[in-house]
């Protein structure tokens, strides 16, 4: 069964019973990372708690046993914050101008740079085996984990369990978690220390535990499929694996920028021509900007520029370039916009609008041409 990755959200961003052998309700499990929200700690929940033991009957009934249903459900507990921002979730409406200013940004392309060379051997093994282009790899790598150091700390089993149990999605995350449980009980994690996002996805390669389960390797010959370790060749060996059984066809590359090209997310924007394993990369996140994202940063990872056309204004007749210099101008006036990368985000609504209260202007948090050539 294809599950559409978009459930769990991407990390651009970037953002782990016996017959109750539950720690006390609202009690911090000492594998609770410590670095978590109060909203990401188990609180006392008695629905959940009563849903929790009617979900083991069902889980030992797939073979889940009690010794790994015990070890799973030990210190775990209800997450509000979870059920929070499942709810809160919408579908991200950026312009690919704005998606790539993020997916492809210096920072994120110097890294990818460097965490190539770091692991060079190894991708160009994992390419040599599965065929799918080392700085393919690396760029989901870097779009899916920021190369590592985004891998999420969130136990998996609560957070699962919570949202199987809120019921908007229950049966999917009922399914994530039987295959969390799976995972411990062959042995590939423990269940104290399996982590993930918010909704389940897990380790450098954010796999939810489906996709794990079918299509994760243990590359490295332990006898463990191990994703969540700083060593990250299981999880970079698993996303060549997930590609290449999803049909990458060996030597043919994602595609390219083109006048010509028949793909233009953005009106006025670059066209892209594309090819088959485009549509390879959209299995691992069935979006447009993300395959463009994760083939445009492969491309620059491996000593490609940036793109050569040009995005049109955007809705408030703002270019780039113009939205980089409201940033600039905007934090040289002590109006902190927290980096300039002509991306309007909330820090840079937040640092408008204090800018339009301290100068009695109408408070909309908005940019425009107006308010760039107020700030000269």
């Amino acid at each position: 069964m294809q599950i559409n990755r978009r459930l769990f959200g991407l990390g651009l961003l970037g953002l782990g019973l016996s017959a109750c052998s539950r720690a006390v309700p609202g009690s911090v499990s000492t594998s609770t990372p410590t670095g978590l929200p109060a909203d990401l700690r188990p609180v006392p929940n008695a629905a959940y708690d009563s849903w929790v033991t009617s979900f083991r009957g069902r889980a030992a009934a797939q073979g889940i046993s009690q010794t790994t249903l015990s070890a799973a459900f030990r210190g775990t507990g209800y997450l509000p914050g979870v059920v929070t921002r499942d709810r809160n979730q919408t579908e991200f409406k950026r312009s690919l101008e704005d998606y790539l200013a993020i997916a492809a940004s210096d920072e994120r392309v110097q890294k990818g740079r460097a965490a190539f060379a770091r692991h060079r051997g190894t991708l160009n093994a994992l390419e040599s085996r599965y065929g799918v282009d080392a700085t393919i790899i690396c760029a989901i790598w870097g779009l899916e984990s920021f190369y590592g150091e985004r891998r999420g700390e969130v136990p998996v089993i609560s957070a699962t369990s919570t949202l199987a149990f809120d019921g908007r999605r229950g049966r999917f995350f009922e399914q994530q978690l039987i295959a969390a449980l799976r995972i411990i009980q062959n042995g590939d994690i423990p269940a104290s220390q399996m982590t993930g996002s918010w909704a389940g996805a897990m380790g450098h390669t954010q796999f939810i535990p489906t996709s794990f389960l079918q299509f994760a390797v243990d590359y490295t010959g332990d006898g463990r499929r191990d994703i969540w370790s700083d060593d990250p060749t299981d999880a970079l060996a698993s996303a060549a694996a997930y590609l290449q059984r999803n049909g990458w066809q060996r030597g043919v590359s994602w595609g390219s920028e083109s006048p010509n090209g028949s793909l233009q997310p953005q009106p006025g924007g670059p066209r892209f021509a594309t090819t088959a394993n485009f549509r390879v990369i959209k299995r691992y996140n069935n979006s447009d900007a993300y395959a463009i994202g994760v083939g445009h940063l492969s491309d620059r990872i491996g000593g490609a520029g940036p793109l050569r056309m040009e995005f049109p204004p955007d809705a408030n007749g703002l270019t780039k370039s113009d939205r980089i210099t409201l940033q600039q101008r905007l934090t040289a006036r002590g109006f902190d916009t927290q980096g300039a990368d002509g991306v309007i985000g909330s820090n840079t609504e937040s640092a408008i609008r204090a800018y339009q209260t301290s100068r009695g202007l109408p408070v909309t948090g908005t940019p425009s041409q107006a308010l760039l050539q107020s700030l000269r």
